[in-house]
C-alpha cells in the first residue's frame, strides 16, 4: 500500500451546499427588521484576478466575504443579485475563453455552477453587460439597488440603454446587514469551522512532535502547513506566528525564520482555513521536551485565565466581563509568583492597570469567514487601557464563534524602560521578574461555539501540559 501524508483517519468535511439562500433571507429580513427598505435589489460583485505588476501571472486570489456569504462561490470574476421581494438569487460567472481554456483547461459551466451553488439562476457576465439583463434585474424605475461602496463597477446601470431606470443606489445596508448577519453561524458554518479546526488541531500536533528534529522556526511553519494542505485546507485563515524564546512576547511576531538553538519555549499561533472558513489556535510548548520552572509557573496561570474564562461563556454573557476576569486571575497569579508585590491586594494591582502590560490584548474576537470577523463592535479609541484592544464588546448572542485567548508576556520594550524609570516600583518586584524574561511570552487559544448554556470547544489538539510535554519529547505518536 502507498504511504501517504495526509491523515485519513480525520473526520470528513461537512457535506450539503453552502446555505446561500438562507444567507440572501437572513440579510433581508435584518434590513426590513432595522428600517431599511423591504424590497429592492442586492447586487454585490465578487473579487477580481489581478496579475503581479511587470508579470502576466495572477496574484493570489481571495474571495470577498460579503460575496461569499451570499452565493457560496469561490470564483473569481462574478456577480451577484439578490431581488428580496421575489426571493430570487442570480449568478454570473466568467464565460468560457479558448485562451484561457488552453492554459488553465475548462472553466466552471453556468449548469454544473447552479448543481454546485444554492444560486435560483446561473448566466456568464458577458451576459450581464446587455441592457436586457440589467431590465431584468431592475424590472422597474427607481428600484432600490443595494450595493457596497467602491466594491462594484456600477457602469452597467448608467449605460444609454437603462437610463430610464434610474436606480436608486443605497451604500449602507448592504455591508451592515451583512456584517451583523455574519456573527450568528448556521449549522453549516459551524461545520465549516469545526473541520478548519480539526486539520489545524491535527497539524498543530504534528508540529509539536516534529520539534526535536527541527533548527529554525522556518521548519516548524512548514510543518504546519504542510499538514494543513495535506488534509485539504490549502489556505492559511492568515499568517502563521511561529516564535521562539523571546520572540514569543511579540503578539504578531512576523519573522519565523530564527534558529531555535538556546530558547526555551515557541509559541505557535496558527490556523487553516477551510473553503473560506477559519480556524485560530495557539499552542506555546517546551522546545527541549520539558517546561522549565518559570515557564510552568506562565503555562499553568495562563491555562488557568482560558478555564476560568471559558466556564462564563455563554448566551447573553458580557464580553468585557469575561475579558476582565482573565486579569483578575493574571493580577492574582502573578501575585502568587512574587512577581507583584504580595502585599498588595488584586484590587490594587488591577486598580495600577499593571496587568496590561502582561496581558495586553483582547480576550478573543469573533471568527467566521475572517480571522477577526466582521461584528465585535470594537472601540480602538476607549481611553480604558483593559479595553483599548478588545475586539468584541457587549453581550455574546448564542451560536456566535469566538476565540478564547488569554496569554502572559515578558515584553522587554517597553516594560524595562519603564521599569528603569521607577514606573512600577510600588507594583512589581524587579528580583523575581528577572527570572521569567528568558520564558517570553505563552499564549492558549481556543475556538469556541457560544451557547445558551455554556460553550462548545472546537478546538481538538490538547492544551494539557502533560499531553503537551508528551507528543515534544517523542513519548507518544500523532
Amino acid at each position: 500500500m502507498t504511504k501517504s501524508i495526509a491523515n485519513h483517519n480525520l473526520p470528513k468535511p461537512p457535506s450539503g451546499k453552502y446555505p446561500a439562500k438562507d444567507h440572501c433571507r437572513r440579510v433581508a429580513a435584518w434590513i426590513a427588521e432595522n428600517g431599511g427598505p423591504s424590497s429592492g435589489v442586492i447586487y454585490l460583485q465578487g473579487q477580481t484576478l489581478k496579475e503581479h505588476e511587470d508579470d502576466d501571472t495572477e496574484q493570489h486570489f481571495r474571495q470577498r466575504r460579503h460575496f461569499y456569504y451570499l452565493t457560496g462561490c469561490e470564483l473569481p470574476d462574478c456577480s451577484f443579485a439578490y431581488d428580496i421581494a421575489s426571493d430570487t438569487s442570480t449568478l454570473w460567472i466568467p464565460p468560457v475563453d479558448p485562451g484561457y481554456v488552453m492554459w488553465a483547461g475548462m472553466p466552471l459551466l453556468p449548469k454544473e455552477a447552479l448543481e454546485r451553488y444554492d444560486i435560483d439562476v446561473v448566466l456568464t457576465t458577458d451576459e450581464l453587460k446587455s441592457g436586457k439583463a440589467v431590465e431584468n434585474m431592475l424590472k422597474k424605475q427607481n428600484e432600490t439597488l443595494l450595493v457596497i461602496k467602491d466594491r462594484a463597477d456600477l457602469n452597467i446601470f448608467h449605460a444609454d440603454s437603462v437610463k430610464h431606470l434610474q436606480p436608486n443606489f443605497d451604500y449602507e445596508w448592504a455591508r451592515r446587514s451583512i456584517e451583523q448577519c455574519r456573527v450568528v453561524k448556521d449549522e453549516h458554518e459551524i461545520a465549516m469551522i469545526r473541520h478548519a479546526n480539526i486539520v489545524s488541531s491535527y497539524a498543530h500536533q504534528r508540529v509539536q512532535a516534529s520539534v526535536s528534529a527541527a533548527s529554525n522556526e522556518q521548519e516548524l511553519n512548514a510543518v504546519f502547513m504542510l499538514h494543513c494542505h495535506a488534509n485539504g485546507c490549502k489556505e492559511m485563515a492568515y499568517g502563521c506566528i511561529c516564535a521562539a524564546g523571546t520572540n514569543a512576547s511579540t503578539l504578531h511576531y512576523v519573522h519565523n525564520n530564527l534558529p531555535l538553538e538556546n530558547k526555551l519555549n515557541m509559541l505557535m499561533d496558527c490556523g487553516a482555513e477551510y473553503n473560506c472558513y477559519c480556524a485560530d489556535i495557539t499552542r506555546t510548548f517546551p522546545l527541549n521536551g520539558r517546561f522549565t520552572q518559570e515557564s510552568r509557573d506562565i503555562y499553568s496561570l495562563v491555562l488557568k485565565m482560558q478555564g476560568e474564562c471559558m466556564g462564563m461563556i455563554k448566551a447573553g454573557v458580557m464580553w468585557e466581563d469575561v475579558h476582565m476576569r482573565a486579569h483578575t486571575v493574571a493580577a492574582a497569579g502573578l501575585r502568587e509568583l512574587g512577581i507583584f508585590k504580595q502585599n498588595l491586594s488584586v484590587e490594587q494591582i488591577l486598580e495600577s492597570k499593571v496587568t496590561t502590560r502582561f496581558f495586553p490584548h483582547g480576550l478573543g474576537h469573533y471568527l467566521g469567514m475572517d480571522t477577526h470577523d466582521t461584528g465585535g463592535n470594537a472601540n480602538y479609541s476607549d481611553p480604558d487601557p483593559y479595553l483599548a484592544y478588545l475586539r468584541v464588546r457587549g453581550k455574546l448572542p448564542v451560536n456566535s464563534v469566538v476565540t478564547n485567548e488569554p496569554g502572559i508576556y515578558f515584553r522587554e520594550f517597553p516594560l524595562r524602560q519603564e521599569l528603569k524609570d521607577g514606573k512600577w516600583k510600588e507594583v512589581i518586584d524587579e528580583s523575581v521578574l528577572d527570572r521569567y524574561w528568558s520564558v517570553g511570552g505563552v499564549r492558549i487559544e481556543d475556538d469556541v461555539v457560544v451557547k445558551e448554556d455554556g460553550c462548545e470547544n472546537l478546538t481538538t489538539v490538547s492544551s494539557k501540559m502533560e499531553d503537551i510535554e508528551a507528543l515534544c519529547n517523542g513519548t507518544v505518536e500523532v
